[in-house]
């Protein structure tokens, strides 16, 4: 077999069959990352609800999906509404609740989602919880940074809409309104059906580790193709499986 390395395609194709095998292998690496994200929070859920007490100081890659038990008082009118949160293709908010705990101290508590007006000229009636309340849920780690379109401002007054939960920027007002300073250090979700929840349906990945695996042959059968398409310009491998096949 003779070759023809024509050194621009030779570069091209040097450049992307590597971008595009990397590709597959990071949505490989991603698999492995949600599948084992799965299985932590399915072992941490069989786990007995723990109150905020025993969990305060405790590091943060250890504290992710562990189960809670709260008790105390929600603020009525004072609240936060996560923004731009779709749920089966409507429109609406996640609703951070402050929750005035028995014991002493505050957390945030997302009650789940509440439709919204699409045309953004009014905010939701969210549905009080009033007295005191004993409630399970489920402490969130966000798994990075939040994406944001900008800096993030505070609304003055009450509700307050927000584009992430960015505990350093919520936790004056919440301080202001608790009257205290001790603030739970991450959100809680709260588990469906106990008082204060809306609609809840919480997602532990987005993306299941299989669909990762079919982008990742994706990307690896684009690799091949281009490797074989170039193997067939730049040599005659062609024209020696043509007179084979003649033969």
């Amino acid at each position: 077999m003779q070759f023809d390395l024509e050194w621009r395609i030779t570069l091209f194709t040097v450049v992307m069959v590597s971008l595009m095998a990397s590709l597959g292998f990071w949505q490989l690496q991603r698999a492995d990352e949600k599948a084992a994200l799965a299985t932590s929070f399915a072992v941490r859920q069989t786990q007995h609800p723990a109150p905020p007490a025993q969990l305060w100081e405790k590091p943060a890659d250890s504290l992710a999906y562990v189960p809670v038990l709260l008790v105390g008082m929600f603020l009525q009118d004072e609240y936060f509404l996560l923004d731009n949160k779709i749920h089966s293709g409507r429109f609406g908010y996640e609703v951070i609740g402050i929750l005035l705990l028995d014991d002493g101290g505050t957390v945030l508590v997302n009650r789940g989602w509440i439709a919204g007006d699409a045309s953004r000229r009014e905010l939701p009636v969210v549905p009080r919880v009033s007295g005191p309340v004993s409630l399970t849920g489920h402490v969130y780690v966000a798994p990075g940074e939040p994406y944001l379109l900008a800096q993030q401002t505070l609304e003055t007054g009450w509700p307050k809409r927000i584009q992430a939960i960015e505990m350093d920027k919520l936790l004056q007002p919440v301080k202001s309104s608790a009257g205290h300073d001790r603030v739970f250090p991450f959100p809680v979700r709260i588990d469906a059906g106990v008082p204060g929840a809306l609609m809840v349906d919480w997602k532990v990945v987005n993306v299941s580790p299989q669909k990762h695996h079919g982008y990742a042959v994706q990307w690896f059968a684009m690799a091949a193709v281009l490797f074989i398409f170039y193997l067939l310009r730049c040599s005659n491998l062609l024209q020696l499986l043509t007179a084979s096949g003649r033969k």
